[in-house]
């Protein structure tokens, strides 16, 4: 199966109220759940590492995990609060404001072989639960564990709201970049990382570093990637019309993963036998996913026979 571990929360969504003044909708989201979703709605199978509130939010979450087919078998849920945040959009981009400090996320630990990772093609950490001790020092230490027996994605969506030590931060990202075979980031995180867009030689040192595919997302520029052994790869993204870019990238991050696996191409040998064609070919599906996501509200990924359909 494919996992994701990390961030489940709720965001609540800015509306206008019928009455005409500011309101704010409870939506499920959180990175790695969008991702779990993004996966198990094209139907592999697909699972959530992490910790959940047994809280009103929680069971929200928990509900819409597995409405969309995601295995809840390795989340951990207890009687601390679900994150939530709260989103506002600045030139079409959403801005978060998180309340995170003793979560149910924030508080997990990964506990030694509690999962078998060699019966797991892929697992992907990221987001809000790679900021703070105790999860992100956990988290590290799972992706460790995981790297010996299967592939490991990462994406660290950084969200500078929460960072309170910037320096600490970059450490940390630099440590699951290089314990992971592919590395994935917006423009946006590449610039709050490292300044500017010059993508060419990051990417090349974290190639050279352990990673197998490195990937840079630019919304409506579409998605370029450099290969260990194929190169550079570009591919555009699809013209839509944009309703929202909420889990865009999620959704491209969970169903490229898809594609790989099924293209026989997710374990780390096949990924770095992987031709240009091959790594175009999942990116290429992945911004098509990712594209009908940022045409209707919220962090809502295509299901495979809406796919099928189109």
């Amino acid at each position: 199966m494919l996992l994701s571990c990390g961030d489940a929360l709720i965001d609540f969504v800015p509306v206008k109220a019928q009455d005409g003044r500011d309101a704010y909708v409870p939506v499920v989201g959180g990175s790695c759940l969008n991702i779990a979703v993004a996966m198990a709605r094209l139907g592999v199978p697909a699972g959530l590492v992490g910790g959940l509130s047994k809280d009103m939010f929680g069971q929200m979450i928990a509900d819409h995990a597995t409405a969309s087919k995601v295995d809840l078998r390795y989340v951990d849920r207890s009687d601390t609060e679900a994150t939530l945040a709260f989103v506002r959009f600045v030139d079409g981009e959403p801005h978060y404001a998180f309340y995170d400090e003793t979560t149910a996320a924030r508080l997990w630990t990964y506990k030694a072989g509690s999962i078998p990772f060699a019966a797991v093609d892929a697992i992907h950490v990221g987001s809000t639960t790679l900021i703070n001790d105790p999860v992100s020092t956990s988290t590290l230490e799972m992706a460790k564990a995981a790297r010996d027996l299967t592939t490991v994605s990462f994406d660290p969506n950084c969200r500078p709201s929460l960072v309170r030590d910037k320096a600490d931060y970059g450490r940390r990202m630099e440590a699951f970049a290089a314990n992971a075979d592919i590395v994935r980031m917006s423009d946006v995180d590449f610039d709050y990382l490292y300044g500017g867009s010059d993508y060419a030689p990051k990417a090349e040192a974290l190639l050279s570093g352990g990673a197998t595919l490195v990937i840079v997302t630019r919304g409506g520029k579409g998605v370029i990637a450099w290969h260990k052994t194929a190169g550079c790869v570009e591919v555009p993204a699809p013209k839509v019309d944009v309703v929202d870019t909420i889990g865009a990238g999620d959704t491209f991050q969970g169903t490229t993963l898809v594609a790989l696996k099924e293209a026989q191409l997710i374990e780390r040998e096949a990924l770095e036998g992987a031709t240009a064609a091959d790594i175009a070919n999942a990116l290429g599906f992945g911004v098509k996913c990712a594209a009908i996501t940022c045409s209707r509200a919220g962090a809502n990924p295509p299901w495979r026979r809406e796919l099928d359909a189109a």
